[in-house]
């Protein structure tokens, strides 16, 4: 069986706008905005502490890890606010994650909280479907780190039974990511350009998920 190994915002949901939002929202106490192309560039694979401590370094703080911790706190509910009215699945999505289940175990490997992946899952009736999540919550490290791959690999070979395991990305640093803990990966380029994923060093790279057919993930 081949095991496959999702990122979630950008690749299944289009939440990022949805994560920006809230991260201004929380930043605007501040005085600090970061614009979308700034965004896309510095911060789009970073979870939100990353996010945040990054920010207010480039802004001249050093805050200290509470005070991120608040601020991840704080921004929590604002996205789940956002995100309830703004919900929004990229398409062909719901049907691949199916698919890939029924040849074998799914994981989520994000950089999102673990509260907003369930319920987006669950809105998408697809939580029955996912083996195990590697989100924010359980991983020190984020993306382009490949820290939350190789937790997610750990937990796959505590189910057994699979014999390969190919990573989905969106992100220039989930992609590094994924590399760096030895796997294939797919990149859909919701997020980026297929040119610049490429580059990245994703093995294949497409333009929706409709291309991404079980022969292709196979490696048939």
């Amino acid at each position: 069986m081949i095991a496959t190994l999702f990122d979630f915002d950008g690749v299944l949901v289009d939440s990022e706008p949805v994560h920006l939002a809230a991260f201004n929202d929380v930043l605007a106490s501040y005085g600090i905005a970061i614009a979308p192309t700034e965004y896309a560039a510095s911060y789009l694979s970073l979870d939100d502490a990353g996010v945040f401590r990054e920010v207010l370094s480039r802004a001249g703080r050093a805050p200290s890890d509470e005070e991120v911790r608040a601020m991840v706190a704080s921004k929590a509910p604002r996205f789940l606010a956002r995100f309830e009215d703004a919900f929004r699945v990229f398409p062909g999505a719901i049907d691949l994650v199916a698919r890939r289940a029924d040849r074998g175990p799914v994981g989520i490997v994000s950089g999102a909280l673990e509260d907003e992946i369930v319920f987006a899952l669950r809105k998408m009736g697809l939580f029955g479907k996912v083996a195990f999540i590697v989100s924010a919550d359980l991983c020190a490290l984020s993306k382009p780190d490949p820290a939350p791959y190789v937790l997610a690999l750990e937990k796959l070979r505590a189910l057994g039974g699979f014999r390969d395991a190919v990573a989905i990305e969106d992100s220039l640093g989930g992609v590094a990511s994924a590399k760096g803990a030895g796997l294939r990966c797919f990149a859909v380029a919701h997020s980026y350009s297929v040119d610049e994923l490429a580059r990245a060093g994703a093995d294949t790279a497409v333009s929706d998920l409709a291309q991404l057919t079980d022969t292709l993930l196979d490696g048939e």
